[in-house]
């Protein structure tokens, strides 16, 4: 494990095709390499766009990809990453 490695994924969740439970579960799937977990919700005039999420990740390379590549697959979800 690289304690140096900083990686930071981004979910912008509109709401259409937007399923919360299987979000919640694919998170408490990977909950052993999130470190931080920030929600921000948006302002009501921007309808589409349901919330922010920001998370730091830490420990395994290979499940942050599984991470990523899981939230990918899903309707209503955009990811982004950066990487440190």
């Amino acid at each position: 494990m690289d304690q140096s490695y900083i990686k930071i994924l981004g979910l912008l969740i509109n709401d259409r095709g937007f399923d919360a439970v299987r979000l919640q579960s694919i998170l408490t799937t990977y909950g052993n390499i999130i470190k931080t977990r920030l929600g921000v919700n948006h302002p009501v005039e921007k309808q589409n766009i349901k919330a922010l999420m920001l998370f730091e990740l830490f420990g395994d390379r290979e499940e942050m990809i599984n991470l990523e590549n899981e939230l990918k697959e899903m309707e209503g979800i955009q990811v982004q990453t950066m990487e440190f």
